[in-house]
């Protein structure tokens, strides 16, 4: 667990909004403006928000809807490596928000969402300045977690805070353990053993390490065994016929759970 705040230690600044089309295009806006971060983005409405590969995200009020806007002049592997620095922070912020008696099935699955007994609590929706080839000017780390409500008729099972049993969790606790877990992270993504320690954390909170998976990718679907995370981030998959497939970008189901 990560120890409390300091009265001595600042909060990255914080811009608010009632309602907005999404706190990523907000931090697009800023990218273009030139902004330095880092600088949180919250809204307790969203009007288009959107998760991976484009599809719409629900923003109920109620819900933690935020940005985290970096700058940190990286490069597009190095960007793509913030993925799992957020996916630990969201982790262990939620964490903290439960009870310790709920704290045991909260896992990570590749690439970038939350579970709780297998059921998507929260997700995360990395964007950039995206200029090929160049060192990027700024990175959006887009993160919704299902703090009162949650979504359903989806194709993979969600849940939420309230749901589990957790209690009133207001967007204004979620965001304070969210910039307490990133200030860790992102240190220890900076220190010296920088992603190799990043990997290793991700890896001790992975979800169906060592099982069965099913993963959608854009042209096909493969059935193999999860049998852990390349040096880059890739997912490694053991197939049936004993090839080892390296999976860049895809969606992961595990058996019986949708997909």
């Amino acid at each position: 667990m990560l120890s409390a705040r300091s009265s001595h230690d600042r909060m990255i600044p914080v811009r608010r909004f009632q309602e907005i089309d999404s706190t990523n295009e907000e931090a697009r806006r800023l990218g273009d403006a030139a902004t330095e971060g880092p600088v949180w983005i919250t809204a307790a409405r969203q009007t288009a928000g959107r998760g991976r590969r484009g599809r719409a995200w629900e923003s109920p009020t109620g819900n933690f809807m935020g940005t985290l806007y970096l700058t940190p002049r990286c490069t597009a592997r190095e960007a793509g490596e913030l993925s799992f620095v957020a996916a630990l922070a969201v982790h262990d912020a939620v964490d903290n928000l439960l009870p310790p008696p709920l704290r045991g099935p909260l896992r990570l699955k590749w690439p970038n969402d939350l579970l709780h007994a297998r059921a998507k609590l929260a997700g995360i929706l990395l964007e950039s300045s995206g200029v090929a080839g160049a060192e990027l000017a700024w990175v959006a780390i887009g993160i919704g977690i299902n703090l009162a409500t949650f979504p359903e008729g989806l194709e993979y099972p969600a849940t939420s805070l309230s749901a589990l049993g957790a209690g009133t969790v207001t967007p204004e606790e979620a965001l304070a353990a969210l910039d307490r877990s990133f200030t860790h992270w992102l240190a220890v993504w900076r220190g010296q053993n920088g992603f190799a320690a990043i990997r290793e954390a991700w890896l001790k909170r992975a979800e169906g390490l060592g099982g069965a998976i099913k993963v959608r990718l854009s042209g096909e679907t493969l059935d193999g065994t999860f049998e852990g995370l390349a040096p880059d981030g890739s997912l490694q998959l053991r197939l049936a016929s004993g090839e080892l497939r390296l999976v860049s970008a895809g969606d992961v189901f595990f058996p019986g759970l949708g997909g």
